[in-house]
């Protein structure tokens, strides 16, 4: 974001505790993320690795795969981004739309369709419920356990992994625990999140003995600490705390209504960097998910997984406010399950050692460090060669749909192909704020 053609102001990031100055902004954004995650790639094609074999003969296949089930899913190629909203969509049943269309007629319900000031505020309004359900719903997206699983009782579907977390945490927003005004369910404040425990999320993901979800009192403690964040920075989340105006600083920092996918990502890692538990810390502002290396420069590798994650799902609400997001593939793939799952079974990288399929895995790791980078790296070689397939050039297919297509979906079915139930290559012991 600090590159000579960007325009004046944004690469300045007002309000938050990291200044551009200051070492650690160095590593808080996508940049950061692609060079250093190349940086392990060399390492690793150049027969370095002790954990790693790069098998470049094996990418064509890949991407041959990506393509087939992308031509599946989306026959016309009108792949929607990457994002948290597929999942509330899982069924094919349209939760969110139908939750805010009640909102907007709940709101104004003398609202006239041709009044364009009206629907402005209509529209920004709207912005800001999509961006309070999205950020914890993202926060929550971190993996569930082979176990847990969430009866939709809407519809009876039995929804697991994502799909069902995603569900979970609408029902969550919708029920308007998340907001600390009776009238106006659909919000989220600061002073609500702070009142979240490990019940609360139990209450609303069906947690019991017989239903167990990983990670439950991390993901309380993100909520709680993601209302002192918004509480600690009034810039972005107004006097009032609430994370839907997140919107409005984003507009305030829009060029003719123009705004780029990494200017979203920075305010995001400077924003709520705080959040993060017990992560590593450079003079004095943590890092997230930034894990150490030998072989990347300053020892350290980011990845801000769940940041991206959350940016990519935030595309979508200000697209339909009314913003153009550009710059779309300075964001990164996601260095999770399914994509790095998809190298693994697809043998596009091979692990030296079969232990690392066998072992619960330590998140800082060597050996989770390269692989994750390794995602990093390859899914822009991989997105390339799904082009190329598809006949589609990257500026009308970028990276994100290309991961919804696509890699994430590809990873899943490779995984159900190979084993019984669909889990992962993989069996890493998270904290529930990282995958």
């Amino acid at each position: 974001m600090n590159d000579m053609h960007d325009p004046p102001g944004w690469s300045q990031i007002k309000g938050v505790p990291v200044p551009d100055d200051h070492p650690a902004a160095a590593l808080l954004n996508a940049k950061a993320v692609r060079s250093h995650c190349e940086e392990i790639f060399s390492f690793v094609a150049g027969g370095a690795s002790a954990h790693f074999i790069w098998n470049p003969q094996r990418l064509p296949d890949a991407a041959a795969y990506v393509a087939a089930v992308i031509r599946e899913r989306y026959p016309d190629l009108r792949v929607p981004y990457h994002s948290r909203w597929r999942h509330f969509e899982a069924g094919g049943v349209d939760r969110w739309g139908e939750a805010f269309r009640a909102q907007a007629m709940d709101a104004n319900p003398n609202h006239d369709a041709g009044d364009e000031r009206a629907n402005c505020k209509v529209r920004a309004e709207r912005a800001r419920a999509r961006i309070d359900l999205v950020i914890p719903s993202v926060l929550l997206d971190a993996g569930a356990g082979a176990a847990w699983h969430y009866r939709d009782g809407a519809t009876g579907q039995l929804l697991a992994r994502s799909e069902g977390l995603g569900v979970a945490s609408l029902a969550l927003f919708t029920s308007g625990v998340l907001s600390n005004h009776a009238t106006r369910p659909l919000r989220t404040d600061a002073a609500a999140l702070l009142r979240v425990r490990p019940g609360t999320i139990g209450k609303f993901f069906q947690v019991d003995a017989d239903n167990p979800l990983v990670g439950l009192d991390g993901r309380a403690a993100l909520l709680t600490r993601l209302g002192e964040v918004a509480l600690q920075t009034p810039a972005i989340f107004g006097v009032e705390a609430r994370l839907g105006n997140l919107y409005d600083y984003l507009t305030e920092h829009a060029r003719d209504r123009q705004l780029p996918a990494g200017f979203i990502l920075e305010t995001l890692l400077r924003a709520l960097g705080p959040m993060w538990p017990g992560r590593r810390m450079l003079e004095g502002v943590p890092l997230g998910d930034c894990w150490p290396h030998p072989a990347a420069s300053g020892g350290l590798v980011p990845f801000h997984k769940l940041t991206q994650w959350l940016t990519y799902s935030l595309l979508e609400p200000l697209e339909e406010a009314g913003l153009t997001i550009i710059d779309l593939d300075e964001l990164t793939g996601l260095p999770e399950y399914r994509n790095g799952g998809l190298l693994l079974d697809l043998g596009v990288i091979s692990a030296r050692d079969a232990a690392f399929h066998a072992r619960k895995l330590a998140i800082d790791e060597s050996a989770v460090v390269e692989w994750r980078a390794l995602t990093v790296a390859i899914l822009d070689r991989l997105a390339d060669e799904v082009r190329a397939v598809l006949a589609v050039d990257a500026r009308d297919f970028p990276l994100a749909r290309v991961l919804e297509g696509g890699t994430w979906a590809a990873g899943r079915k490779i995984a159900a192909e190979k084993r019984a139930g669909g889990p992962p290559p993989v069996n890493i012991d998270s904290d529930g704020t990282v995958f």
